[in-house]
């Protein structure tokens, strides 16, 4: 392979269903592509759909409609070649397809021949898998068409390199967690190994519904080396060449911490879901608490504090040092800020229940009335401004049920949902060391819902630290109650967390969606009968 190829790799962010928008995009990536010089643009898998289009792959018409604008683009390719990324339906058959197009003609099409099943993956519910491989030869280099899951087995590398390829390209959907950058890395070097050849990999970028694709694409040498890395949750043209069976430019972003890595999801995230979506704006409900000043700091940075306003609702027990913090990072943010001040609808609420509450001793009824009286003034505010209430729960307080259906689980978008206790403690500080602010207070006293005098999290709940172990090992790696004990947590914690989680996926199924960072979320890879009597082993 003597001569050069220069590709350019599209890292952008779709939307979902937005075939008018995505074509005019690749159109015009087309023609920056060449006039640069390029001699192939690569995209991302189901590029011209958006990526994950679910059910509307079941529909007809939404494949005629991606026909008519492939056509469009295909006509765009004069002087340029093109991988293009799009669903495909022939003869009753659905497929994950990706075309090559060249001077307006179509040259190949390749169906992606593994089809995910897992996490938040259920291709296998749309598409057929294909069978052979797709290898083009342009400019004198025969270059090899993969999709995402295609590189993580080395069957259809194999076949490619058996059909003459020179170069692999991996088309790829592949949505975020933490440290999945270095997972990819792996399972890429795994194929280059076993085929001997250079390799592309073009990742999608962006936020849709709870997944966050997080770009990152990369390229490595015969040899297995790094010699090419995009930034992260960042969209770009980058501009490759092919010489020797090795990559020239593009460059080697570095990557931060991983606290900067999850923030960055978190940011996307954000501002996808309220712009794809249309919202105007963010409503945030303050406590004075660690999760709500987070969801506050990511928001603005996301946004920007003209769209995001703040509103704090104080109860007669509402600490002074709650307002005051509130005060203090509103101020240091710049966003609009309000109190509502909820004791008159308590004092209404509660004569209208007196009668039928009469000889009952108080409890969690008046404590969960005080976060719905919140929740309905936040949806109230939303409803009048069109602006969207982002929630504030975590990932502790969604598997233990610590949270209030239509209270302070009302809302459209769960930013925090996917991120532990610990975590959200650990991200704020480290956002504090980008520009202070969150009020030190804060992120230093003790964690509480401040529905009666002197409450704390930890009086309904295990401390934090063994609370999110527990529930990581049981949720994210399946492990038994028996096990977790096993490695030194005492068996009363596990039963009581194991019984938490168990008994509320009801008030799951009605929490919003929200952003996943981690390999499993309580979201599309976690589903779990709401009535059920199985019962673990301990």
């Amino acid at each position: 392979m003597n001569t050069t190829l220069s590709i350019a790799v599209a890292q952008f962010n779709f939307t979902v269903g937005d075939l008018v928008a995505n074509a005019d995009r690749l159109i015009a990536a087309l023609t920056e592509a060449k006039a640069a010089g390029a001699d192939l643009l690569l995209t991302p898998e189901l590029a011209l759909s958006g990526y994950p289009p679910e059910d509307l792959l079941l529909r007809p018409d939404f494949y005629r409609a991606c026909e008519r604008e492939m056509a469009r683009v295909a006509a765009a390719t004069t002087g340029i070649g093109l991988v293009l990324g799009h669903p495909q339906e022939r003869e009753g058959m659905r497929y994950n397809a990706a075309s090559v197009f060249l001077d307006g003609r179509l040259l190949a099409t390749y169906h992606k021949q593994l089809l995910p099943n897992v996490e938040v993956f259920d291709e296998e519910r749309y598409f057929e898998p294909g069978s052979a491989p797709c290898v083009f030869e342009l400019k004198g280099v025969r270059v090899g068409v993969l999709i995402c899951e295609d590189i993580w087995a080395p069957g259809p590398a194999v076949l490619a390199r058996a059909a003459g390829a020179e170069v692999l390209l991996s088309l790829n959907a592949s949505p975020y967690h933490m440290k999945k950058l270095a997972l990819r890395q792996q399972v890429l070097r795994e194929r280059v190994e076993e085929t001997r050849l250079p390799a592309l990999y073009c990742n999608l970028v962006g936020g849709q519904d709870e997944l966050v694709f997080d770009g990152a694409s990369f390229a490595l040498d015969r040899d297995g080396q790094l010699s090419y890395q995009a930034p992260a949750f960042t969209e770009g043209l980058a501009f490759l060449r092919l010489e020797a069976g090795n990559w020239q430019g593009g460059g080697k972003a570095e990557p931060g911490p991983l606290e900067s890595e999850v923030y960055e999801a978190l940011k996307l995230g954000v501002r996808d879901y309220l712009g794809k979506n249309r919202f105007p704006g963010a409503l945030i409900g303050l406590s004075g608490g660690i999760d709500s000043a987070l969801t506050l700091a990511i928001a603005v940075d996301a946004l920007g504090a003209e769209r995001v306003r703040a509103v704090m609702m104080p109860s007669p027990y509402t600490a002074q040092m709650s307002l005051d913090d509130s005060r203090e990072m509103v101020r240091r943010l710049g966003v609009r800020y309000d109190e509502i001040a909820i004791e008159p609808a308590m004092r209404v609420f509660g004569e209208m229940l007196a009668p039928q509450f009469a000889g009952l001793a108080e409890d969690t009824t008046e404590e969960n009335l005080q976060s719905r009286i919140r929740g309905m003034i936040l949806m109230a505010l939303s409803n009048k401004t069109g602006a969207i209430v982002l929630t504030t729960g975590n990932k502790s307080e969604m598997a233990t049920g610590y949270a209030t259906l239509y209270g302070d689980m009302a809302g459209g978008f769960a930013v925090l949902k996917d991120l532990y206790k610990t975590f959200v403690y650990r991200l704020s500080a480290w956002r504090n060391t980008v520009s202070p602010v969150i009020p030190k207070n804060i992120i230093d006293r003790p964690p509480s819902a401040e529905l009666k005098p002197g409450q704390k999290d930890q009086d309904s709940l295990p401390p934090y630290e063994v609370l999110d172990a527990i529930i990581e090992a049981y949720m994210e790696r399946d492990e038994s109650p028996r096990e977790i004990i096993a490695r030194g947590y005492e068996a009363a914690e596990v039963r009581r967390t194991v019984a938490m989680l168990k008994r509320n996926e009801y008030k799951r199924r009605q929490a919003p969606v929200g952003i996943r960072v981690t390999q499993r979320g309580f979201g599309r890879d976690w589903r779990y009968p709401i009535t059920s009597r199985y019962q673990d082993e301990f």
